[in-house]
C-alpha cells in the first residue's frame, strides 16, 4: 500500500502552489484578476487531501486533535514553502519594492502632513523594508489560512462520520 504522509502531500501542495504562481507572473496575468484565488483552491485542496487520507486510514481515532494535527503538518509545509518562495521572488524582483515604494510616496504626498525630508526617509525605509513586510503577511497569511481549513476539513470529517 503506497502511503503518502502529510509532510509529502504538504511538499507536492507547495512545490504545485510554487509552478502556478511562477505561471501566473510569466503569463501577465494581473495580480487583480479571480484566477489567482486558484492558488488558495489547490491550498485547500492540499490539506483536504492530508486530512481525507487520514480520516480514511486504519491510524484514524475520530479525534479531533488527531486529525487537525495531520492537516497541521500539510499546512506548515506549505507554508515554509510559499515564504521561502516569496522571499527569493522578492529579492530577484527589486522593481516591486520600487513601485511600491513610488505607490507610497504618492499617498504621503496626498496627505500632506510631512515634510519632503520624512517623506524620503519613510519611502527610503518601506523600500528597505519590502521584503520583509511581504515575508510577514505571507507567512500570517498562510498560517491562518491554513488552520482555518484546517479546522473547518477536520470538523465537517468528524461530523459525517458520526
Amino acid at each position: 500500500m503506497n502511503k503518502i504522509t502529510p509532510l509529502v502531500k504538504g511538499i507536492i501542495t507547495g512545490i504545485i502552489m510554487v509552478i502556478l504562481s511562477l505561471a501566473f507572473y510569466y503569463s501577465q496575468i494581473p495580480v487583480e484578476s479571480n484566477l489567482h484565488y486558484t492558488i488558495y483552491i489547490l491550498y485547500a485542496l492540499g490539506i483536504a487531501w492530508a486530512l481525507i487520507g487520514y480520516s480514511s486510514s486504519v491510524s484514524y481515532t475520530g479525534k479531533f486533535g488527531d486529525i487537525f494535527g495531520q492537516g497541521f503538518r500539510c499546512f506548515i509545509v506549505v507554508t515554509l514553502i510559499m515564504v521561502a518562495f516569496t522571499a527569493i521572488f522578492s529579492m530577484q524582483h527589486p522593481e516591486f519594492a520600487e513601485k511600491a515604494a513610488g505607490f507610497y510616496k504618492e499617498d504621503l504626498i496626498k496627505e500632506r502632513n510631512k515634510t519632503p525630508a520624512e517623506i524620503e526617509k519613510l519611502v527610503a525605509d518601506a523600500k528597505k523594508q519590502y521584503t520583509t513586510s511581504l515575508v510577514s503577511l505571507t507567512i500570517f497569511g498562510y498560517l491562518i489560512t491554513g488552520a482555518i481549513i484546517t479546522a473547518a476539513g477536520s470538523a465537517f470529517l468528524l461530523m459525517r462520520r458520526k
